[in-house]
């Protein structure tokens, strides 16, 4: 399935938004990134489509499920109601594993959620026809083959990252199908869930073959070179669980440096991985380390529960709402979350907010949906491939240089250089006060001394 369309009416800011997501026209890729200031209402957008998906979830658990409702405090002020409209792409037969999907045949869905302050009269009502029809073809299929794919649905807001992993597990959880939908679009990362799943699915995997930390001491013994070590290697590898193989594969991918994530029981319950050669508890890592192995595990998990069917699950299909998805990354890794998102996860869409420039130089402009004074306006210049400095100046209307006191000092500066009064007594004493400040060898004063050797040499 495909989100094509999203409308608000009435809800935060907006009076009435349309928002076309990619793909469509000449975006081709599967992602859309909200830009836009501190309250331009890009979680807005994220919550009211997650607000929608969630009656598609619920009815596909259940026939007369219920989804979430628009809280009354989202209704723009002075207006009585608000509503959600979605256009969705449904494929009747679903994706295949490659992409394609199984037949040409295909359908638009739309439905509407609607909310009327309390004592108001409203003129928006829901309508859940076609949502319960969609629902109801996952439903039938699930009932005919319990190893039927579902599309994952899944919103993970800026309170995403929780690394918890329970010292004792109580109790016991299913991992069908329709469990990858648990906390979905309420909570996000669930941690907990994937210590347990993967724990277990570990657990089944060691059974079947030697256990990695007994691989581990076998290797220290023999070497790695020696022949029985490389046979047990090949061995152990024929019975790696394609679920987790799945799982670490997306893991591995957005931290290449990374390796031999498992779970540990002594001297206490915990996951352990490897970085560059050194064991390490998951609790050791870093904020931006542990934020992206707990979203990439996170959806991992959940498509791998989901699609069954699949040797490698990691292309199912669906959709996936991601708040900041730059939060807590190293610039490098910014400039490589939505390649990696794709390429890992093909069929997913993603609609995601961002606040950097990083990652918006690797989208097209056509992918941007930029918002501004309660309204979507149009991205000018492009953003692909572009310096962050540009997209920070062009798309957020930022300067690349912090307003403070020097600048323009340094602007002064320039403008007499550029009218040849670089030697005036005026010039000079704002060389010697910017050297004071950033010092000697600053690149803007390094800058500087081009442009007057270049303004002496053109005379």
């Amino acid at each position: 399935m495909e989100v094509k369309k999203l409308t608000l009416y009435n809800v935060g800011r907006f009076k009435e938004l349309e928002v076309l997501l990619a793909p469509h026209g000449e975006a081709k890729s599967n992602v859309t990134v909200l830009v836009g200031n501190n309250g331009s209402g890009k979680t807005s957008i994220l919550r009211s489509l997650a607000t929608s998906l969630s009656w598609l979830v619920a009815r596909i658990r259940t026939e007369r499920g219920s989804g979430s409702q628009i809280p009354e405090l989202v209704i723009k002020n002075g207006e009585n109601s608000a509503a959600v409209d979605v256009d969705v792409f449904h494929h009747i037969y679903g994706v295949a594993e490659d992409g394609d999907v199984e037949s040409d045949d295909g359908n638009y869905f739309s439905w509407r959620i609607a909310k009327t302050r309390k004592g108001r009269k409203g003129h928006f009502k829901s309508d859940y026809s076609d949502l319960t029809f969609m629902a109801d073809h996952y439903r039938t299929r699930l009932s005919t083959d319990e190893n039927t794919n579902l599309p994952l649905i899944a919103f993970y807001s800026v309170e995403r990252v929780v690394i918890d992993i329970p010292l004792k597990i109580r109790g016991k959880h299913s991992f069908l199908q329709l469990d990858g939908y648990d906390n979905a679009l309420n909570q996000g990362v669930d941690f907990r869930r994937f210590f347990e799943w993967y724990r277990k699915r570990e657990d089944t995997e060691n059974e079947s073959g030697i256990g990695d930390d007994v691989l581990e001491q076998i290797k220290n013994m023999l070497g790695q070179d020696n022949d029985t070590w490389k046979k047990l290697k090949t061995l152990k590898a024929s019975t790696r669980d394609k679920q987790l193989t799945a799982v670490r594969s997306a893991i591995y991918t957005f931290m290449p440096e990374f390796s031999n994530l498992r779970v540990r029981r002594k001297p206490r319950l915990h996951m352990s991985i490897d970085k560059n050669g050194e064991t390490l508890d998951v609790a050791q890592l870093s904020q931006g380390e542990k934020s992206l192995m707990a979203l990439v595990g996170d959806i991992a998990r959940r498509l791998a529960v989901m699609n069954p069917n699949f040797d490698n699950p990691l292309k199912g299909d669906g959709i996936i709402l991601i708040d900041e998805v730059d939060m807590h990354l190293h610039p490098e890794w910014q400039q490589l979350v939505l390649q990696n998102l794709e390429k890992t996860f093909p069929n997913i869409q993603f609609v995601v907010s961002t606040h950097s420039p990083q990652v918006l130089t690797t989208v097209k402009k056509e992918q941007i949906v930029k918002l501004e004074n309660s309204e979507k306006v149009e991205v000018l210049g492009n953003t692909y491939g572009e310096e962050s400095n540009y997209v920070l100046n062009h798309l957020f209307d930022v300067e690349s240089k912090p307003p403070l006191k020097h600048t323009e000092t340094l602007k002064k500066y320039y403008v007499l250089i550029e009218s040849g009064l670089n030697t005036t007594i005026e010039a000079k004493s704002l060389r010697r006060k910017l050297e004071n400040i950033l010092g000697e060898h600053h690149s803007d004063l390094m800058a500087a001394d081009r442009m007057i050797k270049r303004k002496e040499l053109l005379g």
